[in-house]
């Protein structure tokens, strides 16, 4: 049971997935399958913004403990997409528009001008080795798969940061997209033509890149990242 008292006893509401999905295997890898699939859950619509969710009704979903249950849950609080409520569990997060903008703010002053960098320091074979993950994003985003588009995403500004060789940086601008999907998740959900043009970009931003039109990527990049890519 979580520590702690609270004055008020929110409501915990019990999850039941549109779906039912594969149970969890052994305990040296139960942590990350749960981690997974509560991203997904998240992302995919599943556990509400502002519903508390138990740590024990969580564990029997999956058929394990509840220790993994809030291990993972902890980190999903250190990424900003649950808040711990004392003896009820987790809420989900709720975020607003002032969210999202600071966000794209913090993004667009770290990932634009180290993309710009790059641009200018490597080859264009380098830039085309990341198509299949900017393909991966395309057919999660026809498939209006909403959690799946998040992973492939994240995988992607993930990719492009590392090539700079900064690990704080890759992991830093990784936490702040992850935290761009959670506030995303407490909006309303996105069609499946709004996901395809978000996924788009990074095949634009690539055919830009290999053709180095500098000023070209960089519009594309800030334009990616913005408020007003993400108005959910």
């Amino acid at each position: 049971m979580e520590q702690g008292t609270a004055e008020q006893q929110p409501r915990t509401r019990a999850w039941v997935p549109a779906q039912a999905g594969p149970a969890v295997p052994r305990r040296h890898s139960v942590r990350g399958q749960v981690l997974t699939a509560l991203r997904r859950a998240l992302i995919g619509g599943e556990l509400l913004p502002g519903e508390v969710y138990s740590a024990p009704a969580l564990a029997e979903r999956y058929g394990v403990s509840a220790t993994p249950v809030r291990e993972a849950m902890q980190q999903l609080a250190g990424e900003g997409a649950v808040e711990v409520v004392p003896n009820r569990g987790f809420r989900v997060a709720e975020r607003g528009a002032r969210d999202l903008a600071e966000l794209a703010e913090v993004r667009t002053m770290l990932e634009v001008p180290a993309l710009i960098r790059l641009a200018r320091a490597l080859p264009p074979e380098r830039w085309e080795e990341l198509r299949p993950l900017a393909a991966e994003g395309v057919e999660a985003a026809a498939r209006g798969d909403r959690a799946g588009y998040a992973e492939a995403d994240h995988g992607f500004h993930r990719a492009v940061m590392s090539l700079t060789g900064n690990r704080r940086l890759t992991e830093v601008t990784g936490d702040l997209l992850r935290r761009v999907h959670w506030s995303a998740a407490g909006g309303s959900r996105l069609r499946t033509a709004e996901l395809l043009a978000d996924a788009s970009e990074h095949t634009a931003l690539l055919d830009a890149l290999i053709a180095q039109e500098y000023a070209v990527a960089e519009r594309i990049a800030r334009e990616h990242v913005s408020v007003a890519r993400h108005p959910h």
